[in-house]
């Protein structure tokens, strides 16, 4: 999405800040003529006038010029007003959208991002909209009215003076507009190197233990180094730039300054202007030079923001690879019986790790897959959930193709209980009953004794209210794996995945929790697997459930 059709999108709802916003520029902008055109008329009737009429002369002008200035610091007010309501909440919103977005995006998308870079985009692209709104309703928008209100002032004081004024209006724009295109692609190179160096950094400090014990500490420096030295050169690049930008303009300036002035020294030795005239077009001309000049010192903030908003709306809302399909049904799982139909997959060109793959799963079997590591029993279990989509083929669960339903439908009706499972920073409560957000306390606790959590979990201070640390860092493996079974007991699915889940355990608890999983098991399509190894009482007991399931079918 282009940035400037997502600003647009996102403004929408407050379509009203922006008109008022609008407005009080307008105002601004009539009042940066109608007070110099105060003065212009307090110098023209004093110059006619003598000097004891002075006061009579002066004061309902300066009455107005008073009441001027109160008006725009109290309209400036409202504008504060107006920013305060507008800002955050078009920051939340954003935000919400782009982790909306981001929570859309498949397993794949993940395993080619940093979280970190992925966080600080979202965070880059709130930011940043609320810069660029702010910095071109009040800088460019604004200046914009101002230019038109002095250029039409300067017509009714002298054509000459307003001719002078457009064309070099128009020479600074379009000089300043063929510098700022470049300038906009140094800003998006530029953000890019930032986020790639806070992937890294997020990354090296998720895996410090790492680095400590292979004594890494110098190569993760250098690695660093090498990033922080792109975006030295692409800053360096970009502050060159901006020093030619800010020498044109400053230039432009200087000779628009000369040429006004020697203009108006002509027209009044001709008599041609007045006094008040001479004064009016000569303050504009320094208004004009004073905010362009601060325009072009928040030009560089302005680029930098959208490059960051480019960069980070290139990621953060680029369209998920996997899609449901358009109106797509609500799994339905009754039984439970799984089918692979001629299934094709492949994770790269030319190597298919399933080929024309036909396996068939009976409701309420339990399977026990055996391989090498490779050799796709993850990857089985991921087809199944969906995490992938088959080149060819299809998967069916109870007759459903899992391809034409609703993804959260079917993920809903596995559970699955990975080898290494990983935790919210969150409490132990919270990160159990993630598996039904409806449960209560109770169903927690009893969902934690039956996977033998509760054990441990009482022996901290805050129990289950105790906080896990980053991906669990505080709980031991074996514990991890037991609030992920917990976890499983209360979601309590009609399809159950195993991947070694008892690997992370001791052999008393591993017992304790077989006994727990083999309730769990019961009624529900199994598949459990093994690394290398075969568990070869739980596949006896297994084949001859198969035997009995067979004969008392006959």
């Amino acid at each position: 999405m282009k940035s400037s059709q997502f600003i647009l999108h996102h403004l929408k709802p407050f379509r009203w800040h922006i008109v008022g916003l609008l407005l009080i520029c307008l105002i601004w902008s009539l009042d940066l003529c109608f007070r110099p055109y105060l003065i212009k008329l307090m110098l023209d009737r004093m110059s006619a006038a003598p000097a004891a009429d002075a006061a009579h002369i002066l004061v309902p002008l300066a009455i107005w010029y008073v009441a001027a200035s109160m008006g725009v610091m109290l309209i400036f007010r409202v504008w504060n007003f107006i920013m305060r309501d507008l800002i955050p909440k078009l920051k939340a919103n954003i935000t919400r959208e782009l982790t909306n977005r981001l929570l859309t995006q498949s397993y794949q998308f993940y395993q080619n991002q940093f979280a970190g870079t992925l966080a600080n985009k979202v965070n880059d692209v709130a930011l940043g909209v609320a810069q660029i709104v702010t910095i071109m309703v009040d800088s460019f928008v604004g200046n914009a009215m101002m230019l038109v209100a002095a250029s039409t002032a300067l017509i009714f004081i002298n054509p000459l003076i307003a001719t002078i004024f457009f064309v070099w209006v128009v020479l600074f724009l379009s000089g300043s507009w063929m510098l700022a295109k470049k300038a906009h692609v140094l800003s998006d190179q530029t953000s890019e190197f930032r986020s790639q160096m806070t992937g890294t950094i997020v990354d090296i400090l998720g895996n410090m233990n790492v680095v400590r014990l292979f004594t890494n500490q110098k190569l993760e420096s250098q690695l660093i180094h090498d990033k922080t030295q792109n975006i030295v050169k692409s800053e360096r690049a970009f502050e060159w730039l901006l020093i030619k930008l800010f020498s044109f303009q400053s230039v432009s300036f200087a000779i628009m300054q000369s040429v006004t002035l020697g203009a108006l020294i002509y027209l009044r030795g001709r008599g041609l202007i007045t006094i008040g005239d001479f004064s009016f077009s000569l303050t504009i001309n320094i208004y004009i030079v004073d905010n362009l000049w601060q325009i072009g010192q928040r030009f560089n903030e302005f680029s930098e923001q959208i490059g960051k908003v480019t960069q980070g709306l290139r990621l953060t809302t680029d369209t998920p690879n996997l899609l449901d399909v358009n109106q797509a049904a609500l799994m339905q799982v009754k039984q439970g019986e799984i089918v692979f139909e001629n299934a094709t997959f492949q994770y790269r060109e030319n190597t298919p790790l399933f080929n024309r793959l036909n396996v068939q799963i009976q409701a309420g079997e339990k399977v026990g897959l055996v391989g090498y590591s490779g050799s796709g029993k993850t990857t089985f279990a991921h087809l199944i959930l969906r995490l992938f989509d088959l080149q060819s083929g299809r998967i069916l669960i109870d007759g459903q193709d899992i391809a034409q339903v609703d993804q959260n439908s079917l993920r809903q009706s596995v559970s699955f209980i990975p080898q290494d499972p990983t935790l919210f920073h969150r409490s132990i409560l919270e990160n159990i009953r993630y598996a039904k957000p409806e449960a209560t306390e109770a169903e927690v606790i009893l969902a934690a004794q039956a996977a033998h959590a509760d054990e441990f979990i009482m022996t901290l201070p805050e129990g289950y209210q105790a906080l896990v640390g980053e991906r669990g860092v505080k709980l031991s493996g074996g514990q991890r794996q037991r609030i992920a079974i917990a976890r499983a007991m209360l979601k309590n699915a009609p399809i159950l995945i195993l991947d070694e889940a008892t690997s992370a355990l001791d052999s008393v608890t591993e017992h304790l929790i077989q006994e727990s999983l083999d309730r769990l098991m019961e009624g529900k399509t199994t598949i459990q697997w093994m690394k290398g190894t075969v568990n070869y009482t739980w596949l006896i007991v297994s084949i001859f459930e198969k035997i009995l399931h067979v004969v008392f079918r006959r």
